[in-house]
């Protein structure tokens, strides 16, 4: 019986815990950038843009990304993006490239947005997932970030056996604040590509508070400290 008693009030503490961590807020930074910036055609050395966030507070939860991107040859394209304090997620890894497929998906620009939210198809492979594409002739949709960390200029063959590993979870519990970095090459020659523009979402958690956790303790040792009083 003593047993079922200590085990009850330690859930109930959890209950404190778990509810207090419940109510802190989400908090969400947006950024557009215009770059309308030609990509050097068949340069691994790229371009590198950046936008700058400050005064967000809390830790890295989630992160998106959208890219505008005309013209070109998608299966060219090679991107990444750094956080300011740690973090590197592969945005695109010429999609469609695999031991078959020397060249990826020849298709003309991209007007997506990539996320991890939602477990969407990878856009590695978007030409078998009923891929939409706008009267730009860009590829539309939500799409999970490439993840390949192989240097983009590979053996096709290589690109058969990676998995996606970097992704936007290692921004996660990174402080938000800081410049952040978007790299984008077209690493194939044959077609001009250029970027529009591009966005960036950080939405941040709050840090877990030493206070809520003596809180939940103090509630704990004041809850038997009455049973004991009482007889058990």
């Amino acid at each position: 019986m003593m047993s079922m008693k200590l085990t009850a009030l330690t859930a109930a503490a959890t209950v404190l815990t778990v509810a207090s961590v419940a109510h802190g807020q989400l908090a969400t930074n947006v950024s557009f950038t215009s770059a309308n910036t030609l990509i050097p055609d068949g340069q691994l050395t790229g371009m590198a843009f950046q936008t700058t966030i400050s005064g967000l507070s809390g830790t890295v939860y989630d992160v998106t990304v959208s890219l505008d991107i005309l013209g070109g040859i998608n299966g060219a394209l090679y991107a990444y993006l750094t956080g300011p304090n740690g973090g590197f997620a592969v945005l695109l890894n010429r999609s469609g490239v695999t031991g078959g497929n020397s060249f990826g998906n020849t298709d003309a620009g991209l007007n997506i947005t990539l996320t991890d939210a939602g477990s969407p198809a990878n856009i590695h492979s978007y030409q078998a997932d009923s891929p939409s594409f706008n009267g730009n002739g860009q590829l539309t949709g939500i799409w999970a970030p490439d993840g390949i960390n192989l240097n983009p200029q590979s053996s096709p063959t290589m690109f058969d056996a990676a998995r996606p590993t970097a992704d936007f979870s290692s921004f996660t519990g990174t402080s938000p604040d800081g410049t952040w970095t978007l790299f984008v090459a077209d690493v194939v020659g044959g077609g001009d590509g250029t970027l529009v523009n591009w966005g960036l979402t950080v939405v941040t958690a709050p840090e877990p508070q030493s206070w809520i956790f003596l809180a939940g303790g103090a509630g704990l040792l004041l809850m038997l400290r009455r049973w004991r009083s009482h007889g058990g």
